[in-house]
């Protein structure tokens, strides 16, 4: 509908819009408002700080309790732990335990890509199919988009079972940047892996090369494994909401087995443990409050592996108020060759913030760090899945254990100044030095830090 006017002698159309035109255009202002707040800012998403009601140290009974609590995992003792070191530990241990799999396999990674691990897997889990041996396969919709399909129908012709976690799907599209990014590979219910590492040429050799990631799993038995089952299972059971063929919840002794007390086991005996399966909802962040009371729990010493680094201001205060206090904070992180530059380039904004608090800051040199360990006083560790960035605390879904044990810190810390021996230390006054194109990226990087 229009009108016309006539103003100092010109002729003008003005144009009077319908009601329900100004709607949807107010509509769409509203979104994209809402899409701008969601990419750029944080407000509303999180406490700007956490405070300890108490600050129990990493070896009190009260910690573990208190962590179990926080978790809402249960607290387990026994089992045995073991750090396997890049592809060269890492790929033999997994073969020679799926070769002597008798019940169950459930495997679960979030990078699977047609590679020479992946042509090895499917021919031992084919087999293992063939002989009886119940198999399951969860991949990611997006980290295993490059599954090779003619494996992946082999194995189910075998009688292995495939799945796919939130795939690319109409009407489903609106949760697929939630991503299961979970690390939980176990055998008849009694070993497990978890950690950084999954199916890719990447992964193997001995990080001696650009070609070669530096990362690590550890493997572990006894009730430990059982929770790791805990993270396959809980996604397992959800899947159907992608193909539609039915949940299934896995219990029983193929899964679940009794650990007898005196079962003789590689590795680490365990003092005790307890696991954080992460599912974030909206406001539902455990990983942020483990991270944040252990950091705190520190006394003595704080050293972090990390492959993507972004801290939201909860985790830096937390990292900080220990260095403050006289901790030795140290944080190791990936160098220039890593995969994914932007995350890089935000982690770089906090660099000044931490180390004028007295962090040491360290990047790997030789290729991708890609590890992902927290040991704590010698005493503690955490090791798993997640990432140290706001993606892995609030829209991933992660796996982590916690493991209360001198003899298995003591592998931990051991790894960690090994790989200090080819990292550079960042110092302070150079990093203040930098120029005004490298801060000007790391603002712009920093805009998306929401989404990293």
């Amino acid at each position: 509908m229009t009108r016309e006017k006539q103003k100092s002698g010109n002729e003008q159309i003005d144009y009077d819009y319908p009601w329900w035109m100004k709607t949807l255009a107010g509509i769409g202002g509203v979104a994209v408002i809402g899409i701008i707040v969601t990419l750029f800012f944080s407000m509303g998403r999180r406490p700007s700080d956490i405070t300890m009601a108490d600050n129990p140290a990493v070896d009190s009974p009260a910690f573990m309790i208190g962590l179990s609590g926080v978790a809402g995992g249960p607290l387990r003792t026994g089992g045995t732990a073991k750090l396997l070191n890049n592809g060269d530990e890492f790929f033999p241990a997994l073969y020679e335990t799926l070769k002597g799999a008798k019940h169950s396999i459930n495997f679960a990674v979030y990078i699977w890509e047609k590679s020479k691990p992946s042509d090895q897997l499917f021919a031992i889990l084919t087999d293992r199919a063939r002989a009886g041996v119940q198999v399951r396969i969860l991949l990611d919709g997006l980290g295993g988009l490059h599954a090779p399909d003619e494996d992946i129908e082999k194995l189910e012709a075998a009688g292995g079972m495939v799945k796919v976690f939130r795939s690319a799907r109409l009407g489903k599209l609106s949760r697929f940047h939630k991503r299961n990014h979970r690390r939980a590979i176990i055998v008849d219910g009694s070993i497990a892996f978890t950690g950084g590492m999954a199916v890719g040429d990447k992964w193997l050799g001995h990080a001696e090369s650009e070609e070669q990631w530096r990362d690590s799993m550890v493997m572990v038995t006894g009730p430990i494994a059982a929770t790791v089952q805990s993270a396959f299972v809980d996604n397992w059971a959800h899947v159907p909401d992608d193909d539609d063929t039915g949940g299934e919840v896995l219990v029983g002794p193929a899964f679940f087995p009794e650990i007898p007390a005196a079962a003789p086991m590689a590795g680490e005996s365990i003092a005790l443990h307890t696991g954080i399966n992460s599912s974030p909802s909206s406001e539902n962040h455990p990983m942020r409050l483990v991270y944040i009371q252990t950091f705190s729990a520190a006394r003595q010493k704080l050293y972090i592996a990390n492959s993507y680094f972004v801290p939201d201001e909860t985790i830096r205060k937390a990292v900080i108020a220990r260095a403050k206090s006289g901790v030795d904070v140290r944080i190791l992180l990936p160098g220039e060759k890593t995969d994914a530059k932007p995350i890089r380039q935000t982690g770089h904004k906090y660099f000044e913030e931490l180390m004028a608090a007295g962090v040491k800051i360290y990047e790997y040199q030789p290729t991708m760090m890609h590890a992902k360990t927290v040991v704590v006083d010698g005493k503690f560790s955490i090791v798993g899945s997640s990432n140290m960035d706001v993606r892995s605390k609030e829209l991933n879904m992660e796996n982590v254990l916690g493991i209360l044990d001198v003899g298995f810190a003591r592998q931990i810390e051991e790894t960690f100044f090994n790989d200090l021996k080819n990292a550079k230390e960042i110092n302070l006054e150079e990093w203040r030095k930098r120029g005004m194109v490298k801060k000007l990226t790391e603002t712009v990087s920093g805009l998306f830090a929401e989404q990293y």
